[in-house]
């Protein structure tokens, strides 16, 4: 019987679900998602890695909770690959706090300890841990591996890992976290195998999607990262605001008369491209619609994007290279065009067939700073620790 590893993401309504071969090199066999977990319009879909479809339905009773959905995921999941035999469950967890610089295995002590840093991260923290539940009752023999977005940037220097408030908040832990590492992980690691040289020197890697950030490497290790105690900061994202000016909340509160209920619902859910277009947070709605306010939110999240390319080269004394990942870095030509356009003073020329063309270089030939496209796969990243810590 194979050994296989399974890879889990749970969000607040949704649960995405991928199987893994464990060795000799973890490789995807199928993946899928349960979409509105909660409701009466719970969906699954799942696929092949070749992309012949395993399942695509409605789960109705059957998704009210992680627990409810991932048996529901698992029926056809096992069907399809039956001699399966999971060893290893990793986890995406949004937080590991302080104490968590790389994937550790998940016993009651970690998950007490992950369980106290739910208001660092309410809205992301409780569900991945919701994740963590529902494979323990699943799969009780296996293994379980957390991998933290927040691992990455650990390495920091005090200067970017702080903030301008009395002493006694950082050592409680109100830091400049950082998020996304899994993916700059994975792009760090894919830079090595292609391009040796440039990542042993100074990059940026962009991660825009409907969650964005941007992230400084000098030789693969994290720097700089445009978000910091929380996913809100930094560029404008979906529904996100990104940077703030804490003196707006603070109106908010006394002269709006807004709850920290409503601040955060207003910060997470309804700002952003969402909030600033009056359309949605789906940039190829917006690159396609013809309101001036899609195009204002189209030249916001472009312009604070080419601000934070500018902040991070100067933190890392210079750039030798730009990379775009991410739903909206992979696939958006034109906001790779935007954000490259008059950064010539950088270093950057931008090559507009091979950008048009989606090829994994898009610098010209000439350019100082060469700019790639690089698709992330996070999966991976947790399907490698769940191999390796469960060996």
């Amino acid at each position: 019987m194979n050994e296989h590893l399974l890879v889990l993401n749970a969000g607040s309504s949704s649960l995405k679900l991928g199987l893994f071969t464990a060795e000799p090199e973890p490789m995807a066999l199928a993946t899928g998602h349960v979409e509105r977990i909660g409701s009466a319009h719970a969906e699954l879909h799942l696929k092949q890695a070749g992309g012949a479809v395993i399942a695509d339905q409605g789960l109705g009773a059957q998704g009210k909770t992680h627990q409810e959905a991932l048996q529901a995921a698992l029926g056809p999941l096992l069907q399809a690959h039956p001699g399966a035999r999971v060893r290893a469950v990793g986890h995406r967890i949004v937080h590991g706090g302080r104490s968590y610089a790389e994937p550790v295995v998940l016993n009651d002590q970690s998950l007490s300890y992950l369980a106290e840093l739910v208001p660092f991260a309410p809205l992301h923290q409780p569900h991945n841990l919701a994740g963590v539940t529902a494979a323990r009752a699943a799969f009780p023999e296996a293994q379980q591996v957390g991998c933290f977005d927040t691992a990455f940037h650990r390495h920091h220097p005090f200067v970017n890992d702080t903030f301008a408030l009395p002493r006694r908040f950082y050592e409680k832990g109100v830091r400049r976290y950082g998020f996304h590492g899994l993916s700059y992980d994975y792009v760090a690691g894919r830079l090595a195998q292609m391009a040796p040289l440039l990542h042993q020197g100074r990059v940026v890697v962009a991660h825009l999607g409907n969650g964005a950030s941007m992230c400084g490497l000098s030789a693969g290790r994290s720097v700089a990262s445009t978000m910091g105690f929380s996913a809100l900061d930094g560029l404008p994202m979906g529904t996100r605001s990104g940077q703030v000016d804490p003196g707006v909340l603070l109106y908010l509160m006394d002269q709006e008369g807004m709850a920290p209920a409503q601040i955060s619902d207003l910060l997470y859910r309804e700002s952003g491209l969402k909030g600033m277009s009056g359309i949605g947070s789906d940039m190829r709605a917006l690159l396609g619609s013809d309101s001036p306010h899609a195009a204002e939110a189209i030249d916001y999240f472009c312009f604070r994007a080419r601000r934070e390319l500018g902040g991070l080269a100067a933190a890392l004394e210079g750039l030798d290279a730009l990379v775009f990942t991410g739903g909206i870095g992979e696939n958006a030509a034109a906001i790779r065009e935007r954000i490259c356009r008059g950064m010539h003073w950088l270093g950057i020329e931008l090559d507009e067939r091979a950008n048009a063309a989606g090829a994994t270089v898009i610098s010209t030939a000439f350019s100082r700073v060469r700019v790639l496209v690089i698709p992330t796969n996070e999966e991976l990243v947790i399907a490698r620790a769940a191999a390796r810590l469960s060996r």
